[in-house]
């Protein structure tokens, strides 16, 4: 595993993220159970906030008032790039902001656009990340699952692993 500096891996996070465009977005219902769901991460400079289109009304909107905690986690198997990232969320009604991440596309979910009463984001203010990132190909990452098994041996050398915890500055 290679040791990188907190800038560096603000950045590999950054890096690993910018291109998986949907995440699982995980809350706490009021019974204190957990619910997941898909979601599009609108922006991801990585100043340590997530940004998530939303209706005002949805359920996880409740769930974020109830217990602000929540996990979003990105995957992208067929690279071998998994991020989690811990922090809390927040309804934003900010029209400024809504505006400078609207994409006409979001019309298939709010079609009256940005007149839609109900149309507000969801902050994720990130605290903590942890990122894995095994850049081997299929084929070196299958070998050392094949020798692991016929020696005995742990596989060698996974690929980079790194926890971040706020604040974020690059």
């Amino acid at each position: 595993m290679t040791e990188h500096t907190e800038q560096e891996n603000i950045k590999k996070l950054h890096d690993l993220v910018k291109d998986i465009r949907f995440a699982m977005l995980t809350t706490v219902e009021e019974d204190g159970t957990l619910h997941s769901r898909p979601m599009a991460t609108q922006e991801f400079e990585f100043d340590g906030d997530l940004w998530f289109f939303t209706s005002a009304k949805a359920p996880k909107v409740d769930e974020v008032q109830h217990n602000q905690h929540v996990n979003v986690s990105y995957s992208e198997p067929k690279d071998q790039k998994y991020v989690s990232v811990s922090g809390t969320g927040e309804l934003v009604r900010d029209r400024a902001k809504i505006e400078e991440l609207w994409n006409p596309l979001f019309k298939a979910w709010f079609p009256q656009g940005l007149d839609d009463p109900d149309l507000a984001l969801l902050k994720v203010s990130v605290q903590k990340a942890e990122y894995w990132d095994s850049p081997s190909s299929k084929a070196v990452r299958l070998f050392g699952f094949a020798k692991a098994l016929v020696t005995g041996k742990q596989i060698g050398n996974p690929g980079d692993n790194a926890k971040i915890e706020a604040p974020f500055s690059e």
